[in-house]
Order: structure tokens, then sequence, then C-alpha cells
């Protein structure tokens, strides 16, 4: 198994390379995961700059004491896959940055789409937006991740359509679509921004709107996936197709 990975705000080590790592990564570190002397450990700052690391001893319930000797930096990957998603309900929001954040998409637009049930606003969207974001960070340390995803603020429809008509390949999912996802020609770098619509679908004008700006409606499958699901699923074929995965 993998090194658990830990977010940290600096790697400024000590003497010979000591590393303290405290705080709530500490805390779970030492009183969750109960790590030992001698188990490895990754630290990472979650935007590409990570170390490996030796344990060497705990401190009370909340210090890990680790050997840190260098720091490296993983290059952005290419294609960037950006998914635009529109508000799910209820905590499928959360359901869907988890897993895209597992898949490896780089970057998630949360979208106010016309046919949205769910609507941010004030207070309870900016609630919303940071449960979207600790779970992007949760979901970028489970799966060993050294780089995690961003989560923009909220787009509006407007928004999305500018977005679509700075990428390199844009696509919306949508059952008007005549050519599958899985055959589209996409590009080697650059930027890829997908539009998962909501429940109800991406209503008409809205995809007048992104066909206006470039963007083509594609199908995934034969099967009706969930607003929740659709964008995990296709990221996994865009990330599998541009060879990320390989």
């Amino acid at each position: 198994m993998t090194a658990p990975v830990f977010v940290v705000e600096h790697f400024d080590a000590g003497g010979g390379g000591r590393y303290v790592l405290d705080g709530p990564e500490g805390r779970h570190a030492v009183s969750v995961k109960r790590l030992r002397a001698g188990e490895d450990v990754v630290l990472t700052d979650g935007a590409g700059r990570w170390a490996d690391c030796v344990v060497l001893d705990t401190e009370g319930k909340d210090r890990l004491i680790l050997q840190l000797d260098s720091v490296s930096e993983e290059p952005a990957e290419e294609p960037r896959v950006t998914v635009v998603q529109a508000l799910p309900k209820g905590d499928r929001g959360e359901l869907a940055v988890e897993t895209m954040t597992e898949v490896g998409v780089d970057a998630i637009v949360p979208w106010a789409a016309a046919r949205c049930i769910t609507q941010w606003k004030g207070d309870r969207g900016a609630k919303a937006l940071g449960k979207w974001r600790a779970t992007a960070r949760e979901a970028g340390k489970q799966s060993r991740r050294v780089r995690f995803p961003e989560v923009a603020e909220a787009a509006t429809t407007k928004q999305v359509a500018a977005l679509l008509a700075r990428a390199d390949f844009a696509a919306v999912l949508h059952e008007s679509g005549d050519e599958p996802l899985a055959t589209a020609e996409l590009p080697a770098t650059g930027e890829i921004v997908l539009v998962v619509g909501p429940e109800g679908g991406v209503a008409p004008e809205e995809l007048a709107l992104f066909e206006e700006a470039g963007a083509q409606a594609y199908r995934l499958g034969r099967s009706v996936l969930r607003t929740s699901t659709a964008g995990t699923a296709a990221a996994a074929v865009l990330l599998a197709r541009t060879g990320r995965w390989s």
C-alpha cells in the first residue's frame, strides 16, 4: 500500500531534516492512523509540491516526528481536465467531487444551471462551497494525490460559456449528441472542459449558448447516469483516451 498523504503549509525542516507534523494532521497521523517509527509518509501542499518522509517518533497524541530530506515538484498533467458540475440535490454534490477527485480531474466548477433544484445563495452557498473544497482535499489525500483539484466559485451560465470558449476541447454531455464521447478527437495538450447538466437536463437555451461558444454535445453511453456520477464516468473516458491513465 502506498504511503499516507498529509497536507502541510510549508516544508521547513530543522537541523538534519527533522520535521514536526502537528495540529489536526499530526493528530490524525498519531491518534487515527497510529503511525510508528520506520513507516513512510508523504507530505504535500496539495499544489504539486511533495516530500517522501520516514517516521522517526511520536510525541503525545498530535505530533509526528519525521525525517524530511528533499522536496519535489509534480508538474501539472496535460491536457488539463475541468468539469463544470451542475449543482445536485443534497449531498450528491460532495459525492461528485469525491469521485472526480479520485479519478484525476484537475478542476471542478459548480454551475447554477436553470433546472437545478439546489441554489447556492448567501451563507448557504458559502457553506456548500466550503464542503465541496473540503471534500476535494480529503479525497485528494485518500487517493494519494499531491496536486488536488481546484474547486472554483459557483459559475453562471454566461461564465460557463466563456470558459468553454477558451477551451481547446469543449463538450456538453447531452442526449442530443450525435457522437459518443469515447470517439471524440481530443487534444494532447491544453484544456478540456466538460459540462455535466442537472437531473432535469441542460435547458435548450443553455445548450444553444454553449454551442455558440464552441462546445459540442456528446453522448456518454446507453444508460442514463445521475448528474453526480456522469462527470466521473466521462472524466474516466477522457483520462484514459488522452493517455493520462497509461
